[in-house]
């Protein structure tokens, strides 16, 4: 080691200044230099270890068919003949449906009420001595999932005589997921190219008493509003609405339910 003087000229610094100057010998470098790498390579796996607290994605839940109108659990061919049972506030009623009727109607109807695409829903529009009309789900996302799900029309085989269960609609090729129940012989709708798909085969008294104290929708009577069903859901329906009945609980009879588990009402 050397130490070297020197001074600062300058006024405010009148004392000697000592730099030092170390030289290093060959052997401290050689056992330093390993010693340089081995940080390296520490650091190095520092940056490539996940950082504290991180969530390892694990594989994404399957998305529920309710979801996807367009899924293979949504888009099945139905039996040619079969039996949905409606449990409701109101009591009990099967439809009876027949595939040869409506096919596509029927296809639909059948996807959504194995797969518990009704449960929950209300019966938001019923007039007396018309027809009781439900089918929109209180989960505002799956509703908007079907607003544009649209079918084809199927030719009008059979005639909306009381009991008869029909798709509704706004015009041709327009049918989604709303049905409804003739409560009379609504045969005037036969030539508007409603096609019923099936019928009421027992419990029409249970559909006789389903609450009809708002009438029809507004703004022809003092029922819910559509649109606001679909974006507000049940909160809208439970708020205003409280003495609409409802589905409970939908179950195909005699023929097995899918795999794919079904949303409870409670968790929408």
């Amino acid at each position: 080691m050397r130490m070297q003087p020197t001074e600062r000229h300058d006024t405010f610094a009148r004392e000697p200044m000592v730099m030092i100057w170390i030289r290093p010998s060959s052997m401290s470098f050689r056992r330093a230099a390993p010693r340089a790498v081995l940080l390296l390579m520490l650091l190095a796996l520092a940056a490539c270890a996940p950082r504290s607290g991180a969530v390892s994605m694990g594989p994404e839940a399957p998305r529920s068919p309710l979801l996807d109108p367009a899924s293979p659990e949504m888009t099945a061919q139905a039996p040619d003949v079969f039996k949905v049972l409606f449990e409701t506030s109101a009591g009990d009623f099967v439809v009876e449906v027949e595939r040869n009727l409506a096919p596509l109607g029927a296809d639909r109807f059948f996807n959504l009420a194995r797969s518990g695409f009704y449960d929950g829903a209300r019966f938001f529009r019923v007039v007396p001595g018309f027809v009781v009309q439900f089918g929109l789900s209180g989960d505002p996302e799956i509703a908007a999932a079907w607003r544009e799900a649209r079918i084809e029309d199927d030719s009008v085989e059979a005639s909306n005589q009381r009991g008869k269960v029909t798709f509704a609609m706004g015009g041709p090729g327009t049918r989604t997921v709303q049905v409804f129940i003739n409560l009379s012989d609504n045969s005037r709708l036969d030539a508007m190219g409603f096609a019923p798909f099936g019928r009421v085969s027992g419990g029409m008294d249970a559909v006789d008493r389903l609450h009809g104290g708002y009438g029809d929708g507004a703004p022809r009577g003092q029922g819910p509003e559509q649109g606001r069903i679909q974006r507000e859901g049940e909160a809208y329906l439970e708020e205003e609405f409280p003495l609409l009945d409802r589905v409970i609980r939908t179950r195909i009879l005699d023929v097995p339910q899918p795999e794919t588990p079904r949303l409870d009402p409670a968790d929408r």
